[in-house]
């Protein structure tokens, strides 16, 4: 199948049926930054698998910028090596050299006029060669401190100019600021010269399958939309933890820490999917629509000193070696008051979740690798059984599994065979490796190739990250001004802190 649309397209299929492969018209992307990790171990390698997937277009262009003084053959290598090391599906040469023969590269420094204008020339000679449309997406793989300069030089040289039909897009990696007021004036920027609609603001954690099935879970099935309210449910819990330290990240990781790296975005993201009303319809509009209403209304405790911990790893054991402290780490300020482990509780002020708690928790060496979501239920507010029957019952819970291993989990009380009464918690478990046959897409596969089909379904708006950060800046001022991070040691679940923190209210965190 080549098309889901067009002359040559079979009549009798809609080209809405979402079933059909979507497939990117005459496009090509830009990648400032090209030299970088992010580009070489997800973008590259992604794009490749579009293509290898059949849903890049024949002419499609890749464009390389950076300093370095490659050729487009050394360029070409590059991409070459990053996909033989990193793509997820097999290399063929077939593909291969279909895609090589729209790639370019062109060297020079985001302040370099000349460089901009060389862009521009390689930009108008692919859509001669390749048949780009002048339709051309601009990633900006790069530091947030060189946005502006991009931005203003991607307009200045008429790059971002739209003409003929053709379009121009955008992309922004987060960190999309590290405060409101930075990311107001970032937006400011952005919108000088780009329209809304055509930015896109990557969050990778939104291109993530089981994200996406967040509102399969909840939309496509009436088992679970009567009981996700405060009516049933006692608290939420978000949970991203990493067993890994900062490694190389030193210069970007210090003075960010995990709550500006996580919580302010994935977390609050995954928190709005969690709790959002249904959307009139799956577009971009009505869904951004309802998460800028939840993230409107998320409330912070009036006690931030008990509703929020932060915390540093120090030395300790990971994975069987012994590991340092962040402190110890290279490049790292033995005075640093960054956190690598953030814990918050909020609540949301609207008539479905009024009085129920969300606790969302990120943290670096911690005991194991793991993104999730758990829907914790109340407690049946009458038992028939003795209390003896039902003391290792704890409470229902929906848990779901963004990473690393993909699914779904129920947790209920079952009775234990035998002649007594006696009830013990059991799982039903739906794990995306087992129940489908085909494998999921890279999360860069998904919006990569949303961006050239100008999707914004899984794209932050402007809306959603101001207010992400109205939420997490009194959180980042209360630390400021109150003493140092909490100390815990790597290859465990966090600081003390963060259990009392819970354990006050009756609760406490889950051992994935």
């Amino acid at each position: 199948m080549s098309s889901v649309s067009g002359s040559g397209a079979n009549p009798l299929r809609d080209p809405a049926d979402r079933r059909l492969p979507r497939i990117a018209g005459p496009s090509g992307l830009v990648i400032f930054g090209v030299t970088g990790d992010l580009s070489r171990k997800k973008l590259m390698p992604a794009v490749y698998d579009l293509a290898n997937r059949g849903l890049l277009p024949p002419g499609f262009s890749l464009v390389g910028f950076a300093r370095r003084e490659w050729a487009n053959e050394d360029f070409a290598q590059e991409v070459h090596d990053a996909v033989k090391a990193h793509a997820r599906t097999p290399f063929r040469e077939e593909v291969w050299q279909q895609l090589i023969q729209g790639m370019r590269f062109v060297q020079g420094t985001f302040d370099d006029d000349e460089a901009f204008e060389r862009l521009r020339s390689t930009i108008e000679e692919l859509d001669k060669a390749q048949g780009t449309g002048g339709n051309f997406a601009f990633y900006l793989s790069v530091p947030p401190r060189s946005f502006p300069v991009v931005i203003q030089q991607l307009k200045k040289h008429g790059l971002a100019d739209q003409s003929g039909g053709s379009w121009r897009r955008a992309v922004i990696e987060k960190p999309f600021g590290h405060d409101l007021k930075s990311a107001e004036e970032l937006n400011k920027v952005v919108h000088e010269v780009f329209e809304p609609d055509q930015v896109f603001r990557i969050d990778h954690y939104l291109g993530k399958e089981t994200v996406q099935n967040i509102l399969a879970l909840r939309f496509a099935n009436t088992m679970f939309e009567p009981i996700w309210n405060r009516s049933f449910v006692d608290h939420v819990q978000i949970t991203m933890a990493e067993d890994i330290g900062i490694g190389g990240r030193a210069g970007y990781y210090d003075g960010i820490g995990a709550a500006r790296d996580v919580i302010q975005n994935h977390l609050l993201q995954l928190l709005a999917l969690t709790a959002m009303e249904e959307p009139a319809s799956f577009d971009a509009q009505a869904l951004a629509a309802e998460k800028t209403k939840v993230l409107g209304a998320v409330r912070l405790p009036k006690d931030l000193g008990r509703s929020t911990v932060r915390g540093q790893y120090a030395a300790g054991w990971q994975g069987g070696e012994k590991v340092i402290g962040y402190l110890e780490e290279d490049g790292i300020d033995p005075k640093s008051k960054t956190d690598t482990f953030a814990a918050i509780k909020v609540g949301i002020d609207n008539r479905r979740w009024a009085g129920v708690p969300f606790y969302l928790r990120t943290g670096k060496r911690l005991g194991r690798r793991v993104t999730e979501i758990a829907v914790v239920f109340q407690r049946a507010p009458h038992s028939p059984f003795d209390h003896t029957a039902t003391e290792e019952l704890g409470q229902n819970a929906i848990v779901i599994r963004v990473q690393p291993d993909e699914g779904i989990t129920v947790r209920f009380g079952s009775k234990v065979p035998g002649t007594s009464m006696e009830i013990r918690d059991v799982s039903m478990d739906f794990a995306y490796g087992e129940s489908f046959t085909e494998s999921s897409p890279e999360a860069y596969e998904r919006l990569i190739l949303d961006v050239l089909l100008g999707d914004a379904n899984l794209f932050p708006r402007t809306e959603e990250v101001e207010l992400s950060w109205k939420i997490l800046d009194p959180i980042e001022e209360y630390w400021d001004k109150h003493g140092r991070p909490a100390q815990y040691e790597s290859g465990t679940w966090g600081p003390a802190e963060a259990d009392e923190m819970l354990a006050r209210d009756g609760r406490s965190w889950r051992r994935p």
